[in-house]
């Protein structure tokens, strides 16, 4: 039987995943990176997250100076306590007594603060700089040493602060139970911050990078949709009963509706009437079946402005708690950031129709496009898991022109349902069409139809005949 170590909380949003469960009590760890990387707040994160559980911390510096200009930085996040400190939090500068005595010195003030205070978690900001001052690696060797047998025989946890990368050899990395980098990169003309799990002894951690934010809250960390979603939460029905569409005419070219629990995805051309269609399909949202727009391009009123023009009371939903808009403005947003959002949403109101307006906005936020087709089979998974029916949007760039490109075949074999519309040149005058390509595991009426944008909403027509000679982009009927 497996032995499940104990484990310290970090308080910190995403992170206890990433770890595999937080981290392991009596531990140390090294968290590192480059000025700026964020490691000074997420450690005073994890510890005041420690502290309003009733524990001691003790955080030492190598500081000169006092740390009032440490507490004014700190004091514009939320999670900063002033009360706390020197009654859960205590702040120790060692800068003096290793400057005069050395690093058995400050091993000695670091036992005598610990067991004093009875601390559960000690920070240690300033690792190479304690490591500048030994004369060999056997004496860093032994400082780490020491710090680690005194912590870990009262239970406390350690954490080493680096200002720059330890390197995988150095006689710190070898030597603690886990390493933690903190990377704030630039990326085109962006900056992106990646955490990674480099080390984790005893311990499941999530390996590669994940997307983190820091804010008035302090960090967030969004731990890739991938691995954390490897395995869906539940299994679906792919037997489930129906959907209506709300769209006139559409359930009977599809045998009946939508599978409930399916992923529909619209595609096509801008005006094409896709944003119109999933629009109808809110309108079936109620209280006992609520619905989500998790939208990209346009702000909740526009969208309600939209509707109201199809004849659609989407405003009413929204009052009465059976429809939500989420707007995620096209700016520079993180992909899984994006993802976890949208996911717990759908989790939190126990959401049954979703439009997702569109697909693009996943796209754009990717950093690693290569990693799309992943990043969308966890969550169109987790999606079914959830028992959500889905129709989503994506932009084609061609308007007018004689051919059809779908999304990637990839993505497309990852969705349920593929529904095409176009505006084809019929008579001098275009006229929308619509045509459904694929349902999975069903029967559906594979034929161009017209579609009608009018005060009573979305519908489709009879089938749609081209003129002979038409550069329609479609393929005609026998």
């Amino acid at each position: 039987m497996a032995n499940h170590l104990p484990r310290l909380q970090t308080g910190v949003p995403g992170l206890d995943q990433v770890l595999g469960g937080g981290l392991i009590e009596g531990a140390s760890y090294i968290i590192q990176g480059s000025p700026g990387a964020g490691k000074t707040i997420l450690s005073n994160q994890i510890a005041f997250a420690n502290a309003a559980r009733g524990r001691k911390i003790l955080y030492v510096t190598l500081l000169a100076e006092t740390h009032d200009r440490l507490f004014q930085s700190l004091g514009t996040l939320d999670f900063f306590d002033r009360s706390q400190l020197g009654i859960t939090v205590s702040y120790v500068s060692v800068f003096q007594i290793l400057r005069d005595e050395g690093l058995s010195a400050v091993v000695d003030l670091l036992r005598k603060e610990i067991k004093r205070q009875d601390a559960s978690l000690l920070v240690f900001d300033g690792l190479l700089n304690a490591r500048d001052r030994a004369d060999t690696i056997l004496d860093v060797k032994t400082f780490v040493a020491e710090v680690q047998s005194q912590a870990a025989f009262v239970g406390c946890t350690v954490l080493f602060l680096a200002s720059t990368r330890v390197s995988d050899d150095s006689p710190e990395h070898t030597m603690v139970d886990g390493v933690i980098d903190l990377h704030d990169e630039l990326t085109g003309v962006r900056t992106v911050r990646r955490l990674q799990v480099r080390k984790s002894r005893g311990s499941g951690a999530m390996g590669g990078y994940h997307q983190f934010e820091i804010s008035p809250g302090g960090v967030e960390i969004f731990p890739r949709l991938e691995i954390a979603y490897a395995t869906p939460s539940d299994d679906d029905n792919p037997e489930a009963p129906r959907v209506p569409s709300k769209v006139t005419g559409l359930d009977e070219l599809m045998g009946g509706g939508l599978p409930a629990g399916s992923v529909t995805l619209l595609f096509g051309p801008s005006g094409a009437g896709k944003t119109a269609l999933g629009l109808n399909f809110l309108s079936g949202a109620a209280k006992d079946e609520p619905g989500l727009l998790f939208g990209f391009y346009e702000t909740p009123r526009r969208v309600e402005t939209k509707a109201r023009a199809l004849d659609l009371d989407l405003h009413s939903l929204v009052e009465d708690g059976s429809l939500e808009m989420i707007w995620n403005p096209m700016v520079e947003n993180l992909l899984d950031k994006l993802g976890h959002r949208l996911l717990l949403a759908v989790e939190q109101r126990g959401v049954k129709r979703l439009l997702i307006d569109g697909l693009g906005g996943f796209e754009r936020a990717a950093i690693s496009p290569s990693r799309l087709v992943e990043f969308f089979a966890a969550l169109t998974n987790e999606l079914r898991a959830l028992g959500v029916t889905t129709v989503a949007t994506w932009e084609l760039r061609d308007l007018f022109g004689p051919t059809v490109t779908a999304p990637g075949s990839e993505i497309s074999s990852l969705l349920d349902n593929l529904i095409m519309l176009r505006q084809v040149d019929v008579g001098s005058k275009y006229r929308r069409s619509i045509s459904v390509l694929k349902v999975r595991d069903s029967a559906f009426e594979p034929v161009i139809h017209e579609v009608v944008i009018g005060n009573n909403g979305l519908s489709v027509r009879l089938p749609l005949e081209p003129l002979s000679g038409a550069s329609t982009g479609l393929a005609s009927r026998d």
